[in-house]
């Protein structure tokens, strides 16, 4: 098994430090959330991979979560069950164990896609659902505008969705996933429409893309979008999106049944 950081984390970002406070970021949002549960169809034993703090986990099944990350285990709520120490690409489940399997957020951070990816097929008798992101659609985000070494790496570590679809078997329906206006799980397309919130250095770090950039992006970042903001610039580029109610980004759920 290859290394992994202080807090467990197995992935390339280090959410010992990235995701202290992750969960008051990143919560669930509703509508996608909703996708999930329509693409998990009846099962009623499901595995979520790379869990983190529990965001999109079925409350109305029998889950078992893993995460690798102790600070991102420590911020599962009570109501959830605890999360075993355990990474994508080594599960320690017994052939066709679960009825489902899902991951979000998270197929970007394994260290071997396919070998993770095999994995969650073999320990599923039934679907596996995944959320990702289409790196090829990222540039449409208006972040490209002031940070485009952001969205450069996020393009080089999202896998290509024929490689996520490959991975489980080569058969799997990929849906785009329109996001919501007031979407509360911030990822960064989530704040297409607030960009103010992205001034918010906690809801930058709660975005692990920022972790890979020189801190003078992030600098640079916030004085270009300030001023934008202040003198109306992005507004007039861009001010339609406060009120458009969805976003057609990069949010991809892939579906391999």
């Amino acid at each position: 098994m290859s290394a992994r950081h202080i807090d467990g984390s197995a992935g390339d970002a280090n959410y010992g430090v990235i995701g202290r406070n992750y969960s008051g970021y990143r919560q669930a949002e509703p509508e996608i959330a909703a996708r999930i549960i329509a693409a998990l169809g009846p099962a009623a034993t499901v595995l979520n991979v790379g869990a983190g703090a529990g965001s999109y986990e079925p409350v109305d099944r029998a889950v078992t979560a893993v995460e690798p990350s102790a600070a991102m285990r420590a911020q599962r709520p009570a109501h959830l069950p605890p999360a075993i120490d355990a990474v994508a690409e080594y599960l320690p489940f017994a052939d066709q164990s679960f009825d489902a399997a899902m991951a979000t957020f998270t197929v970007h951070q394994w260290q071997d896609l396919a070998r993770g990816l095999a994995e969650l097929r073999r320990v599923s008798r039934g679907p596996v659902v995944i959320l990702s992101c289409d790196p090829t659609a990222l540039e449409r985000f208006w972040l490209n505008d002031y940070a485009p070494e952001a969205i450069a790496v996020e393009a080089r570590r999202y896998p290509p969705l024929a490689a996520i679809t490959a991975g489980l078997g080569g058969d799997a329906e990929i849906i785009p996933i329109p996001i919501p206006l007031g979407c509360i799980d911030g990822f960064g397309e989530a704040y297409y429409g607030r960009p103010e919130r992205l001034l918010d250095p906690g809801a930058r770090l709660a975005n692990s893309a920022w972790s890979f950039v020189a801190p003078a992006v992030g600098e640079r970042f916030v004085a270009e979008l300030g001023r934008d903001l202040a003198d109306g610039s992005w507004d007039r580029r861009h001010g339609q999106l406060r009120t458009q109610p969805y976003f057609e980004g990069s949010l991809r759920l892939i579906v391999a049944r």
